[in-house]
């Protein structure tokens, strides 16, 4: 079952001057197709100003298609009357937790969002143990925000939308604000979601790592999906890659160009692991 499928969706931001007359029209995004099956883990790459970002948002409802379709849990986004039931079938994280947090305590902020849709107070504060459990936040709910890392913010980011139980979650860009350490802590939380609880996962970003484990990748340039596939297929044409001004797992560039000097190695190496057993292997070594 397709919880989002967008054909041919366009967006155009229109741009007037002080007396209402257009001035400008920028095509942010163009003839975009992009299939999601509920329970799939789905990253859409790109580099800066290729319109990932601008997909997001129309997924949540922010904005709206000027163009071709897009449905949300076959709820058509065009349609005023879908944006609220929309916002609760897919909720979104965005690339600043500061943005997202507003209360002065961790539970306090979590329960915010259920309890503007409604939901009985009992209900509330279950919802909120179990969403900051699954983001390994629990033993945080009486502090304050302001004393958390970047990726433990973010992490409470997602148990604010998961306490709304939606069935997809939109990551745009969560990490582009943390270090290393909490980039993994939210990708690691990402996948759990996906895994123990089948909540649909889409991940906007342009660090390669982060798409390893996705089920399917869309690639986004200028406004269109110029590729599509499996990680190790899209992984597997580097230099395609490089022309869009990504950089490639540095595994999987390792791989590519022992390739290139001769050795007898697939492409699409997509792990430490993978490559140590492939040399292995040409070396005789069981």
């Amino acid at each position: 079952m397709k919880i989002i499928e967008a054909n041919n969706l366009s967006h155009e931001y229109i741009q007037h001057d002080e007396e209402g007359n257009v001035e400008n029209i920028i095509t942010a995004i163009s003839d975009v197709n992009i299939s999601v099956e509920k329970g799939q883990f789905i990253a859409i790459l790109g580099h800066n100003g290729s319109g990932k970002s601008t997909f997001a948002k129309h997924i949540n409802a922010l904005i709206h298609p000027t163009g071709g379709t897009l449905y949300v849990g076959g709820m058509d986004a065009k349609d005023p009357s879908n944006t609220f039931p929309i916002r609760k079938k897919a909720g979104m994280v965005f690339q600043n937790p500061d943005n997202q947090i507003i209360a002065s305590v961790i539970e306090e902020d979590v329960g915010f969002g259920p309890e503007n849709i409604g939901v009985p107070t009992d209900e509330i504060w279950e919802r909120v143990e179990k969403s900051l459990r699954m983001v390994g936040m629990w033993d945080y709910r009486k502090q304050s925000p302001n004393r958390l890392s970047g990726g433990q913010k973010q992490r409470v980011a997602i148990a604010g939308v998961m306490a709304m139980e939606p069935e997809c979650i939109v990551l745009d860009e969560p990490t582009a604000m943390l270090d290393p350490d909490g980039r993994a802590e939210v990708i690691r939380a990402s996948h759990e979601l996906n895994q123990k609880k089948g909540i649909t996962i889409i991940l906007i970003t342009h660090y390669m790592e982060e798409v390893v484990g996705a089920d399917y990748v869309y690639v986004m340039d200028k406004g269109n999906v110029v590729m599509e596939g499996i990680p190790r297929d899209i992984f597997s044409e580097v230099d395609k890659l490089k022309s869009l001004r990504l950089d490639v797992p540095q595994v999987t560039l390792l791989a590519h160009e022992l390739k290139k000097a001769g050795l007898d190695i697939a492409d699409g190496v997509l792990t430490r692991e993978a490559l140590v057993e492939i040399l292995r292997g040409i070396r005789g070594e069981e």
